[in-house]
């Protein structure tokens, strides 16, 4: 039935030389089968453009249409990509695109022999310190970059999820943040600091924005991330911070410190929105004080080396 709309969808699209929705581009046939199965699984506007690159991707690759690679050139251009050093998470948005455009869309039931998922490697993310943040913060002048930024870390947020913030999603009478459409598609409730809201107010009173909290240079259109990234080196650079980080490692230090102030597992998930508790226990790995309560047995008092 599903593969039968699919079909259907797909005609009408190639028949009126349609643009599909959410797409500047006229997709060939099969692009257009895989954007529909995207959108009948609710998958994200984002989800979708990255999927459908990475088929375009493998397209290039091998100068041929995505339904005539093999197998084993399947194989060949994920071992290529590996070897480039390609990052896990690209590597594995590659995997997840495949899987949906091979097993689903055109039905070869590829098994995970022919799309290999490498092993997620086992490092942990940084952590910046509060004082450290602020230092970093301090070397921006421009007021609108540093409430982005300061949002981003008093709430935990994504940066695609800070500048997609909406005014009416700052509930100061209960001091939380709306967060819509996260990772995931999911909705959720997260802080908002006092001191955050100082700042938010100051922002407001200059930039008087109406709907879109962070607005872009195009109406209707959030800033670029890309630009914030780039604001946040630039001030990391001045503040002689050495240790490595990003815009999202301010997500990361905002539930660690959570964590060193004993806020318990349960309630840093639902604020950072993870799905599963175990992403969010790699945080006591980081959480220096939390370490540091803990007593080598050696201590016991009933023992003497």
């Amino acid at each position: 039935m599903r593969h039968d709309i699919i079909l259907l969808l797909t005609r009408f699209y190639s028949e009126r030389m349609i643009v599909m929705p959410q797409n500047c581009q006229i997709l060939s046939p099969h692009l257009q089968k895989m954007k529909i199965e995207m959108e009948l699984r609710g998958l994200s506007s984002q989800t979708q453009r990255h999927y459908l690159s990475h088929l375009r991707m493998l397209e290039k690759h091998f100068n041929k249409l995505a339904p005539e690679v093999s197998p084993d050139e399947l194989k060949l251009y994920l071992y290529y990509r590996i070897k480039s050093g390609i990052s896990y998470s690209n590597i594995n948005i590659s995997c997840n695109a495949f899987k949906l455009f091979f097993n689903k869309v055109l039905s070869l039931s590829w098994s995970d022999d022919v799309i290999v998922r490498p092993k997620r490697p086992k490092s942990l993310p940084h952590v910046l310190s509060q004082d450290e943040i602020l230092t970093i913060l301090h070397q921006i002048n421009n007021l609108k970059h540093k409430t982005i930024l300061l949002t981003t870390y008093s709430s935990g947020l994504r940066i695609s999820e800070t500048l997609n913030l909406r005014v009416s999603d700052i509930d100061s009478e209960s001091m939380l943040i709306r967060v819509n459409q996260g990772k995931g598609n999911k909705d959720r409730l997260t802080v908002l600091s006092l001191e955050n809201l100082k700042q938010l107010r100051l922002y407001w009173k200059l930039y008087r924005p109406k709907d879109l909290l962070f607005p872009g240079p195009i109406e209707g259109k959030p800033l670029a991330t890309r630009n914030i990234q780039h604001v946040f080196q630039q001030a990391k650079s001045k503040s002689g911070v050495t240790k490595p980080g990003s815009v999202h490692t301010l997500r990361h230090s905002f539930a660690t410190h959570l964590l060193e102030d004993r806020a318990d597992l349960r309630t840093i998930q639902m604020l950072m929105g993870h799905s599963d508790i175990s992403t969010t226990s790699k945080y006591i790995h980081l959480s220096t004080a939390h370490l540091a309560s803990v007593r080598s047995p050696l201590d016991r008092g009933d023992s003497h080396a």
